[in-house]
């Protein structure tokens, strides 16, 4: 598949997501980008901001399979990995699918669930499979986990652990709306229908994975690669940092600037394509020293201070 013919489909994507979200053009493409790179999403922000309403206009725009999975303290590992029963007919064990076996999958409210519920993921979103009873099983591709947490409401919720964020490719968050926003929102949602029922599928299985083969051949450079590994050292070695970006994390930097340049026709990455998937690729990878949390310091913040400090190549394909 050539760039023309992704940027094109990419464009029927976002215009058929925008009849469902307004104005929110950025976490649009966000998802896209991460929907590019084989990766996972972690949408978070405060409640009605249209977390789900995003993921389900973006299955609803891709012809692939869907499941959503809502995520309580009494879901079971079993529940998204699948199980094994003995068959009635033959006395042999059988597997029955769980949940997961999809290949777009929502996980509705994940901070919800157990952290042994949510372990069983891991397997998931990294190496694509699920092992159970001691059998692998492949999951279809393209493959997806797009994952939505309330960061404001605590209340019988189970923090995810750094392994688990680190396997999110990147953060989205969404945020209210304009008035303006909003009232093209009340206008379209007036309607006796809603205009995620009016959606249909614009990109098939097989052309997410056509684009996915074609942001692979994106050069980088080794001035650009050089660069990314010095703001991952930086995190580091901060002293506001606990935990600073892992090397999965300078990887999918990379990943997501070889999409934001597929998406802007070129075949190669600028710097500038990695300074502007930085914050949502590495910011939810970083975790703060108590005393800086005390200070009112931010992972964003410190991220945006790193990036003015490391030197920025100069020499370009």
């Amino acid at each position: 598949m050539q760039q023309n013919q992704v940027r094109s489909l990419i464009y029927s994507l976002q215009q058929n997501v925008r009849k469902v979200i307004v104005g929110k053009d950025e976490a649009i493409e966000l998802a896209l980008i991460a929907l590019l790179c084989k990766g996972h999403v972690l949408i978070e922000d405060v409640p009605g901001v249209g977390k789900t309403t995003l993921v389900a206009a973006l299955a609803k725009s891709l012809n692939c399979s869907f499941k959503r999975i809502q995520f309580t303290p009494d879901v079971m590992p079993s529940d998204i990995t699948g199980f094994t029963l003995p068959s009635l007919q033959t006395g042999e064990m059988e597997f029955k699918p769980g949940a997961v076996m999809s290949q777009l999958v929502l996980a509705d409210e994940i901070n919800r669930t157990s952290p042994k519920t949510q372990s069983s993921l891991l397997e998931v979103m990294e190496e694509g499979q699920v092992t159970v009873d001691g059998v692998t099983h492949p999951l279809p591709r393209p493959f997806m986990v797009l994952a939505t947490q309330n960061p404001v409401d605590f209340v019988g919720t189970y923090p995810l652990p750094e392994a688990q964020m680190d396997r999110f490719f990147l953060r989205i968050s969404i945020g209210y709306p304009s008035i303006e926003e909003e009232m093209d929102v009340l206008e379209r949602y007036s309607g006796q229908v809603s205009p995620l029922q009016t959606l249909a599928p614009v990109c098939s299985a097989g052309d997410v994975i056509a684009m996915q083969e074609e942001v692979g051949s994106v050069y980088c450079s080794r001035e650009v690669r050089s660069y990314v590994a010095q703001i991952a050292a930086c995190t580091r070695s901060h002293p506001a940092l606990l935990l600073g970006v892992s090397p999965r994390g300078a990887i999918a930097l990379i990943r997501a600037a070889q999409a934001c340049a597929v998406l802007a026709g070129r075949d190669y990455i600028l710097p500038d394509d990695v300074k502007r998937m930085a914050l949502p690729v590495l910011s939810h990878r970083l975790i703060l020293t108590p005393e800086a949390r005390m200070k009112g310091q931010s992972a964003q913040n410190i991220l945006l201070s790193l990036l003015s400090s490391v030197p920025v190549p100069v020499k370009l394909p």
